[in-house]
């Protein structure tokens, strides 16, 4: 899928769930990472992940542009277009368009670091650095050591 059939897509999901014309780009943007799309606020424009159309197919496409369209049909109506927005949340509902997309890669594939608490043992996988200094084990209240760096 090219840009062209993206962009005749998401104006006929617009059409057909929100009865309102999408007058704006729509794009792939292959720099998105860690999420499945993003409504840009001061072009109007709606960008999406590749990636997820490439793992999970033309239904979770259409999920995500649902979703970037309550955010941009809400914004531009003047309402709550952010997700602690009852109005979105409304709108979300309505129109079938989930909260989150599906992770492309799954957190132990993302994850960087491996903690392990000196008392007990339990070894915390995370993807950023953690102050072990400040930060406990969540089960024994114990000191956490930095074991390995992942990458």
């Amino acid at each position: 899928m090219n840009n062209n059939e993206l962009q005749n897509m998401v104006e006929s999901i617009s059409n057909r769930y929100f009865n309102e014309p999408f007058r704006h780009n729509a794009l792939f943007n292959n720099k998105l990472r860690t999420t499945g799309g993003r409504y840009m606020l001061d072009s109007h424009n709606i960008e999406i992940n590749p990636k997820q159309y490439q793992y999970y197919g033309k239904n979770a496409l259409i999920d995500i542009i649902k979703h970037e369209l309550c955010h941009y049909h809400l914004h531009l109506g003047g309402k709550g277009y952010k997700h602690k927005d009852s109005e979105f949340k409304i709108l979300s509902k309505q129109v079938g368009a989930p909260r989150f997309c599906a992770p492309i890669q799954s957190y132990e594939a993302r994850a960087n670091y491996l903690y392990k608490c000196q008392s007990c043992g339990y070894k915390y996988l995370r993807i950023r650095k953690v102050d072990v200094r400040k930060m406990r084990c969540g089960i024994c209240n114990g000191k956490l050591s930095l074991i390995e760096h992942l990458t």
